[in-house]
């Protein structure tokens, strides 16, 4: 599964972004996420959600602010992130895995987009 991810940049502190991820896999029903990097810290998983989009699971840092969605024509994930904080400021990757289980650890996921980055200023 091949995935590239776009959107990333720079916004104000209350500001929205929505970042992109093409998936070059029509037929692929794993587990998509988005996971995200800030300097100094571990890679963290902010949203994971199954193939059919029944179950979705965010981390409670984003719960209320980030919504993920797909269009199934384009083959493409999104990641809509409202209220931006600076602490959401990261590299922000997709990220995909085979099987139903939504695993929060991204060594979990064997497939993974190129990193985006979000910068969020105060």
């Amino acid at each position: 599964v091949q995935l590239q991810a776009s959107g990333g940049g720079l916004v104000q502190a209350g500001g929205s972004m929505r970042l992109s991820c093409a998936v070059y896999e029509r037929s692929f029903t794993g587990i998509f996420g988005w996971f995200r990097q800030a300097p100094g810290k571990e890679r963290e998983f902010v949203v994971i959600q199954s193939w059919n989009a029944r179950i979705t699971r965010y981390a409670d840092s984003v719960r209320g602010r980030f919504t993920i969605s797909r269009d199934n024509a384009k083959n493409t994930v999104y990641l809509q992130m409202n209220s931006l904080k600076p602490e959401d400021t990261a590299v922000y990757y997709c990220a995909a895995r085979d099987g139903s289980i939504l695993h929060t650890n991204s060594n979990e996921y064997p497939y993974w987009g190129q990193g985006t980055q979000v910068t969020v200023s105060s």
